[in-house]
């Protein structure tokens, strides 16, 4: 309580003495003024504004207040200033320079206060709303990936994209929404990130440990995507068209938002839909049961002042997936659908299934819009606020956010109505951090932060993979930085205590329907026991500490250590059920203990004006390393619980996981617009179990190791019209988890993506953006060793020599935005 009044007293008192402070200024660019340039004063707070036509801005503040002026502007290099804000006005002239890298791009997150690339110790990247818009990614967690070296997706579909970082993802890499933890189910291969693909304005990735700030579940790092928001404050009403088609899926999508911004208030309007049937490859022709629905709704409302900013945002998210399953003929290879329960599903079907003698699907359903009766539904509702004020000496911010997922699976083919898989997931996440005031050159912050979930299997469901469960967390943290010169220093240590109570349950046939449901403990005889009660207790201290020093105007070095965090989640600990999506019975253990990381980076980036380069390599080394494999009976044949879907386990380690990427920039200065890059990648992944030592596929490799890439990029750029065309080569990919078939080898593979780009002026306010895309040029047969469906298979052999189901063939995609500013 004590505390409660200090910090009210202070408040109070800051508020007493504070008096008007008015930043004016223009921002200019090759000796002409810069429009719609974004100016910022320290963007933890967002407190902001955009450049008029003559490259104004204004900017009230409070007198005495320390921080940083951001301006920034694509295609240009952002300049950052820390000043005190005097009594009055004081008005500034900044010239921007251009440039084609991103080492002096301004990011937020990861740290405190605002921080360059170049600056932050922590490996990083970001996306920018142009790489964004200028993509024809089936969505955006495939755009964001294919400019972000270390970023690579697990798919299952075009429609279901997971993020790994260096290797490692699941619930290791964290997501945030605009502050704000993605948490949904997402344990599962089939579990994308739900969110509104045209809405996401930019993203910024950290690779690495972030346990510091963000607690467990970001041990492989942060993916932090950025919806779009009102920038200006002259009062006149913004709007955004986006429509799209893409001819491989047919895709028709289409998106709207509407915003206004004035000195004190700003609102925002989105929303948007996607409708597309089952892809198509020259291998597999289109793949049954792949199309998907979505929608989005959002709603954005902001104040903002001299003394700082309240943000309140509501989303809503709605997706029909279909579930496909590689079923197929064994000689002519064409889909076929399931008709009748699988065994042991229903008691009461006379006519069980058999995968081998399932009929063909008609072409009529196979090249519809409308999704087959074996679909899944994904519903999500955030509603959270986000809030930063001055205190008088520091600043500080608090966010509140509440997520409700519903997930539910139809998996039912002689019930189509009847959900098998249904789970509702509540989440009330919160973080509460001070800034303090610059003293001696050093920055610090301390905050807490953490979460309650309550999970629930609905009563109508047939299907429980996972319990009913409640989670709490909390962690805290202190962090701090200290610049001077061309030296950075950052780091900070934090506690996080996390606590898993789930409650028992059994299931037996209901007479009626003959499908398994929930029932009480008092009706336990002849029931099965999924799941029995537990309660179990997590704790770790993580921290990090790194330095960056600029060698000279051009060359900047960096290195980090980090210690990271991670409780095992539900489905690892307590998993026992089928993942009809996934098409996988998940066996967990309840004796995990948390997993450990520690990971040493190091980076060397320069830049010119003809040519940039960029290297980062990382070692991480995992204690007790969570991993899903192939469950096998005593004599190693793979366990089989429910015929056509497969049985993995989750086992514990040390593993060791190590890589790096590099980058190679050329822009020639006497060739304005003409620009080459080529980026490399590469990751490999250890069990350090002495039993596994030299077996190689056979126990050695971790799952889900991407093979060696390197993508080629040459572009053009000049006035209204951008040409680009991609080379992406991926190695073939012989350092796998074989053991027991868990997975396979994958074929090297080239694609040759290519893009022409147009923008127009209609007026003053208006821009009008033409683009066609085609990505797999040349409709390459190809296997992503990170997707799913490529282990979607009935066969041990087949009369073309391919198995499982192959990636998206030749897709074009037009795609126009229209925009009134």
């Amino acid at each position: 309580m004590r505390v409660l009044y200090f910090l009210l007293f202070i408040g109070l008192a800051g508020e007493a003495v504070a008096q008007p402070g008015l930043v004016t200024g223009t921002v200019k660019a090759d000796g002409k003024p810069v429009a719609g340039a974004s100016v910022s004063w320290t963007a933890e707070k967002r407190l902001g504004t955009v450049t008029g036509s003559g490259g104004q801005f204004r900017l009230e503040l409070t007198a005495g207040d320390s921080g940083t002026l951001v301006i920034s502007h694509a295609g240009f290099q952002s300049r950052t200033s820390a000043m005190r804000v005097a009594a009055g006005e004081t008005r500034v002239e900044v010239v921007l320079e251009r440039v084609l890298t991103e080492l002096d791009e301004v990011v937020v997150t990861g740290v405190s206060r605002a921080m360059s690339i170049r600056e932050s110790p922590l490996a990083m990247k970001t996306v920018s709303t142009k790489d964004i818009e200028q993509s024809s990614a089936a969505n955006v967690i495939d755009a964001i990936s294919a400019h972000a070296p270390g970023l690579a997706v697990v798919k299952t579909g075009p429609n279901v994209s997971k993020p790994f970082i260096n290797g490692l993802g699941y619930n290791r890499v964290l997501t945030l929404y605009d502050g704000l933890r993605v948490e949904t189910q997402q344990w599962g291969d089939e579990h994308g990130v739900p969110m509104d693909d045209y809405a996401i304005e930019r993203a910024e990735v950290i690779k690495g440990p972030a346990s510091l700030l963000y607690g467990s579940d970001a041990i492989a790092g942060v993916l932090q995507l950025f919806p779009a928001v009102p920038h200006g404050q002259d009062g006149a009403l913004h709007v955004r068209v986006l429509s799209e088609y893409q001819s491989n899926n047919g895709l028709v999508g289409n998106g709207l938002m509407v915003s206004r911004g004035s000195e004190h208030w700003s609102w925002a309007l989105r929303g948007s839909e996607r409708i597309a049937r089952g892809y198509t490859n020259p291998v597999d022709g289109r793949v049954y049961n792949t199309g998907f629905r979505t929608g989005n709704a959002s709603a954005f409302l902001g104040y903002s002042s001299r003394d700082g900013y309240s943000h309140f945002n509501v989303t809503w998210y709605d997706n029909h997936q279909g579930i496909p399953d590689g079923s197929r003929d064994s000689l002519t290879r064409k889909f076929t659908y399931q008709v009748y329960e699988s065994p042991g599903e229903n008691v009461l079907e006379p006519f069980v299934d058999d995968i081998k003698s399932r009929p063909p699907v008609p072409e009529k359903q196979l090249n519809s819009y409308d999704l087959s009766a074996l679909t899944q539904r994904i519903q999500d509702l955030r509603v959270y606020t986000d809030n930063g004020y001055s205190l008088g000496i520091g600043d500080i911010r608090l966010s509140l956010g509440y997520e409700e997922n519903r997930r539910r699976e139809y998996n039912h083919p002689t019930s189509p109505e009847q959900v098998g898989e249904y789970l509702l997931l509540r989440t009330v996440s919160y973080g509460l951090r001070y800034n303090a005031p610059v003293f001696f050159n050093l920055e610090l912050s301390a905050g807490v932060n953490g979460m309650y979930q309550l999970n629930r299997n609905d009563a109508a469901a047939t299907d429980f993979p996972i319990p009913d469960y409640r989670l709490s967390d909390l962690g805290s943290y202190l962090y701090g930085k200290w610049k001077k010169g061309n030296w950075t220093i950052a780091g900070g240590v934090r506690y996080d205590r996390r606590s898993v109570r789930g409650d028992e349950m059994y299931a037996s046939s209901n007479p009626l329907t003959g499908f398994y449901r929930q029932t009480g403990s008092e009706d336990t005889l002849g029931a099965l026991h999924p799941f029995a009660p537990f309660a179990l207790d997590f704790q770790g201290v993580s921290g990090s500490i790194g330095a960056t020093v600029r060698l000279s105007d051009n060359i900047s070095a960096k290195a980090n250590i980090a210690r990271g965090y991670r409780a095992p989640n539900i489905t690892e600990m307590a998993s026992n059920g089928l993942d009809p999506g996934a098409h996988i019975y998940y066996i967990g253990n309840l004796n995990f203990s948390p997993e450990f990381s520690l990971q040493e980076d190091a980076g060397l980036t320069g830049d010119w004006a003809d040519w940039g380069f960029g290297v980062n390599v990382f070692n991480n080394h995992i204690n007790r390393y969570i991993y899903q494999d192939q469950a096998v009976d005593a004599v190693g044949v793979p366990l089989v619980i429910v015929p056509g879907n497969r049985t993995f386990q989750f086992q514990q380690t040390d593993a060791q996981v190590y890589g790096g990427d590099a980058q190679l920039r050329i822009s020639p200065t006497l060739w304005r617009g003409l620009r080459f890059e080529e980026t490399f990648s590469c990751v490999y992944g250890f069990n350090r179990a002495g039993r596994y030592r030299k077996t190689g596929s056979e126990g050695e490799y971790l799952p889900f190791i991407p093979p060696p890439r390197l993508l080629s990029v040459a572009e053009f750029e000049r006035g209204i019209w951008r040409v680009r065309a991609e080379l992406d080569h991926n190695w073939r990919q012989d350092r796998y988890l074989g053991l027991y078939q868990t997975e396979t080898p994958t074929s090297a593979y080239t694609l040759v993506n290519c893009m022409v780009h147009v923008e127009l002026k209609v007026g003053e306010r208006r821009r009008l953006q033409l683009q066609a895309m085609v990505n797999n040029l040349f409709n390459v047969a190809y296997q992503s060793h990170l997707s799913r469906l490529q282990y979607f298979e009935y066969y041990t052999a087949s009369p073309n020599g391919r198995l499982g189901i192959f990636d998206m063939g030749r897709n074009l995609c037009l795609k126009a935005i229209w925009e009134m500013h």
